[in-house]
């Protein structure tokens, strides 16, 4: 089994694609809903600035920075437990590789707006449709995938 520092060398590499994957999906998905690419990210600094969060259209550090920078943690948080979990297990295909991260992107949603507390939720439903928000963990899966088969060579 890779050790702790392995894996979490592992999970900065495909959670980085995860969260970059995600950040595209949302700006075009925002984009085709006629919202402005960064009000999903912006969105998510709602945790600090209350909802009207969802409404700032421009880029700024309060708003952008912090929300991509939570977002970002959030995706890291995602692919150490995705990672720990590819640890424990054979080598995989990159079939079953999507197939785990689909399962692992499919739980994030499920605790994002499941459990989690309004407050702490990523805060895109107060942007984006249902079908975008699940098109968003779709694009998490593959960036799982993806910065998975880069680390694992």
């Amino acid at each position: 089994m890779k050790s702790w520092v392995d894996t979490a060398a592992a999970a900065l590499i495909s959670g980085t694609a995860a969260s970059l994957a995600m950040t595209a999906a949302l700006a075009l998905l925002a984009k085709k809903e006629g919202k402005g690419a960064l009000q999903p990210i912006n969105s998510t600094s709602h945790w600090l600035h209350g909802e009207q969060a969802s409404l700032t259209r421009s880029l700024d550090v309060s708003h952008t920075g912090l929300g991509f920078g939570t977002h970002h943690v959030s995706a890291l948080f995602w692919a150490l437990i995705f990672e720990r979990w590819l640890a424990t297990r054979p080598r995989r295909t990159p079939l079953l590789l999507l197939r785990d991260a689909a399962a692992m992107s499919t739980i994030a949603a499920l605790v994002d707006y499941g459990i989690t507390p309004k407050r702490f939720t990523p805060g895109w439903e107060e942007v984006l449709s249902k079908r975008s928000m699940g098109l968003t963990y779709a694009a998490m899966a593959l960036g799982l995938t993806a910065g998975a088969m880069l680390s694992h060579g």
